[in-house]
């Protein structure tokens, strides 16, 4: 055995930077999906539809290969995905699991994809149940000595969030089924009516948070975007369950719904210039480095949800300025995401490039 062999057995091998990569996946990753997703729906929506296949194809891929590495994560990984689960800060981003699922659904329930929007559906449903118990169960009844009120932050949207996407998800699928048209239109109306409740309940707790813990420049992160995106899908929500075929459900809460997502829509409007004079307080005021992290998804789905939205009821309620501001936010939702994702792909190159420096 040669000098160099030697030193190469004396040295301990570096874990890899995937290894380092999958072990600090984030819990909110599927927000990649869901971003893409719904500017792909939005591109559909106005008839930009060569684009908006593109962006279907990348949701699709980013949907498989996330399903991989977060299993593969729960394998090799546990105690890390344990503590994920199990933290304030951090569980409630699972819910983009579901949101993904029902965005990409909705997407190929539009290309014709009956069964495969069924299954999906279907699958998103599940989690809907076991999440929508066991994440906030595991939430509030840990005690690590830290108030948890102090740690409340923008990801304890997307559980509103969630719940509406899944009421979107059944105003899909309920076309493609001969049976159960009544059960789906009562699954459509309680997500829909949960997810308005969850809003208002978080949104409580992050203001509570504000006013007893503060908030500093480098708190204010990507996610408290989604509390403008988990009402923008309200608004999407609300007007497909209106279009909805009628069941007993449906029809007792059509004019309810009707009178809100008006609302819901001026609500979201309201807080767009909020975030963006926040979003420059931070980086701008404060100077705090813009650079990628998984959690700037956070900011393309409520931008694309925003203009979906915007389409959506201008062209329900015929209101042509909704309508042309939808239109115009789909343009800077397009922007965003490219930009997003040209970051996220310059990321992990210069993550790989700089861990084969290392290991050379």
């Amino acid at each position: 055995m040669d000098e160099r062999q030697i030193k190469q057995r004396a040295v301990p091998s570096k874990p890899s930077a995937f290894r380092g990569v999958l072990e600090n996946l984030s819990p909110g990753y599927f927000a990649l999906t869901m971003g893409t997703g719904i500017v792909s729906v939005g591109l559909h929506e106005v008839g930009w539809d060569l684009l908006s296949h593109i962006l279907l194809v990348i949701a699709a891929v980013s949907y498989v290969l996330l399903w991989v590495l977060y299993i593969w994560r729960a394998i090799a990984f546990r105690a890390a995905m344990k503590a994920d689960l199990r933290g304030p800060e951090m569980a409630f981003a699972y819910f983009t699991v579901v949101a993904g699922t029902d965005v990409l659904a909705v997407r190929l329930g539009a290309e014709g994809f009956g069964v495969i929007c069924l299954a999906l559906v279907t699958l998103a449903t599940v989690l809907w149940f076991i999440f929508g118990y066991v994440l906030p169960w595991q939430v509030l009844l840990s005690r690590d000595g830290k108030p948890i009120l102090s740690r409340v932050n923008g990801t304890w949207f997307i559980w509103a969030v969630a719940s509406q996407s899944l009421a979107i998800g059944m105003s899909i699928v309920q076309p493609y089924v001969a049976t159960g048209k009544s059960l789906i239109g009562l699954v459509a109306v309680l997500s829909w009516s949960v997810g308005v409740a969850l809003y208002a309940g978080v949104a409580v707790l992050v203001l509570l948070r504000i006013v007893y813990f503060g908030m500093t420049p480098k708190e204010f992160e990507p996610p408290y975007w989604v509390a403008m995106g988990a009402m923008a899908i309200a608004v999407v929500a609300g007007t497909k369950i209106i279009a909805m075929e009628s069941t007993p459900m449906v029809a007792a809460t059509r004019v309810l719904i009707a009178g809100t997502v008006a609302a819901f829509w001026g609500y979201c409007l309201w807080l767009i210039p909020v975030l963006v004079g926040a979003g420059v307080w931070r980086h701008v005021v404060h100077r705090i480095p813009l650079g990628y992290t998984p959690t700037l998804w956070s900011i393309v789905f409520p931008v694309g949800m925003f203009a979906v939205a915007s389409i959506n009821l201008g062209r329900a309620d015929s209101l042509p300025v909704v309508e042309a501001i939808g239109d115009g936010s789909l343009v800077v939702a397009v922007l965003v995401w490219a930009l997003v994702f040209v970051a996220m792909i310059r990321h992990y190159v210069m993550l790989g490039w700089r861990s084969r420096v290392v290991a050379s």
